[in-house]
């Protein structure tokens, strides 16, 4: 999941942000996502984005989880998160917050 404009993690690092997020994939088509949550954890930031556009794999109302993270020109970037172990992770913590926030 690539990312075209370096603002789109500025929109999602902004807590007054109501805009949904533009991202890229690997065959160029934009993909539009409603942003769920952004989760600190263990030294890294990661992102819950809930896809507008249809992606093979997600179900309705599932999320996506995604990591901040630097590319080899020191670029903030997100990166699609594929291991399960931290996806169970980050919705757990997410639950958690959820859970304290009475919701």
């Amino acid at each position: 999941m690539e990312e075209r404009e370096i603002n789109q993690i500025d929109k999602i690092l902004d807590e007054n942000n109501e805009d949904n997020i533009f991202l890229y994939d690997e065959d160029d088509n934009e993909l539009e996502f409603e942003q769920e949550a952004v989760i600190p954890m263990d030294g890294s930031v990661y992102v819950i984005l809930v896809p507008v556009t249809p992606m093979d794999g997600v179900g309705e109302d599932e999320g996506v989880v995604f990591v901040i993270e630097e590319d080899e020109d020191g670029e903030a970037v997100l990166s699609l998160v594929i291991e399960d172990e931290i996806i169970d992770a980050v919705f757990d913590e997410y639950d958690g917050l959820l859970a304290e926030d009475g919701e």
